[in-house]
């Protein structure tokens, strides 16, 4: 599905400021992998989204989406195959627009440009979709979705990914501005959607329980490297604690990350 070879970033090369983000990063995405992402803050999380999202170019390396060169591919581009959700739940919506004109915006995605009209046959498509939320917005069709809560607009954000169907899914810390309890339903939505449709997913998170409870893969960020990459069979068997004794034995260090270690 998709492959990081060699991948560094450089910000402020050749100055006092300069900063390796990313270290010769390389990474294999399996079409169907859900991989949890952690590390500590300025571990290289967030330029790695970036860098696969198009949002800036690797100072060096490539990146492959279905064999297909995309270093240089602009992010809007981009955009009509990697899906990214980010903390802020009002970022993935339009606020000011009707609840079935957003869903019209996310389902153009694969008609190639051609208009497309609000029909009752569309509409009861929209209310169908929208019942997998368990949240009563498909009789909220008509309501602007600045009316909605936090939580009903994080997981309404995450069905309309799902709907354009992208490659490969990224969720920035998605559920970090919830409370708990809508974080625990956009969290059971996202195991949901990524099974029932087999979606290749990566998701970032500090919630150490999240990051063992949840997908098939983990990944450990340090210094802009990838210091541990744990498959299914070993992760079914890990604990918090196991992880925080892998990354001492592998560093030499304690993880310094006080809102990693508060989910302990």
């Amino acid at each position: 599905m998709m492959r990081i070879d060699n991948v560094g970033v450089v910000f402020n090369p050749g100055t006092p400021d300069e900063n390796r983000a990313l270290k010769d990063v390389s990474l294999d995405v399996r079409k169907g992998d859900f991989i949890t992402v952690i590390g500590s803050n300025g571990a290289g999380k967030t330029t790695l989204y970036n860098i696969i999202a198009g949002t800036y170019a690797p100072t060096s390396g490539r990146i492959l989406v279905r064999d297909i060169d995309v270093t240089k591919t602009p992010e809007f581009k981009r955009a009509r195959y990697i899906g990214r959700i980010f903390q802020n739940p009002l970022l993935g919506t339009a606020g000011r627009m009707s609840l079935e004109d957003n869903m019209v915006i996310c389902h153009k995605k694969g008609y190639k440009g051609l208009k497309i009209s609000l029909n009752s046959k569309l509409r009861a498509y929209f209310r169908e979709r929208l019942r997998e939320l368990d949240m009563g917005l498909e009789n909220r069709l008509a309501d602007n979705v600045d009316q909605f809560s936090g939580g009903q607009r994080q997981a309404l954000t995450l069905l309309m990914a799902v709907l354009s169907e992208p490659d490969i899914l990224l969720l920035d810390e998605h559920t970090a501005a919830l409370d708990p309890r809508n974080a625990e339903i956009v969290m059971k939505l996202t195991r949901s959607f990524a099974d029932r449709y087999g979606l290749t997913v990566m998701m970032i998170t500090h919630n150490m329980n999240h990051a063992i409870e949840y997908g098939n893969r983990l990944l450990m960020m340090d210094s802009g490297e990838i210091v541990l990459d744990i498959g299914a069979e070993e992760k079914s068997l890990l604990t918090i604690d196991g992880v925080v004794q892998r990354f001492r034995d592998l560093k030499k260090r304690e993880l310094a990350n006080d809102q990693m270690l508060l989910h302990v």
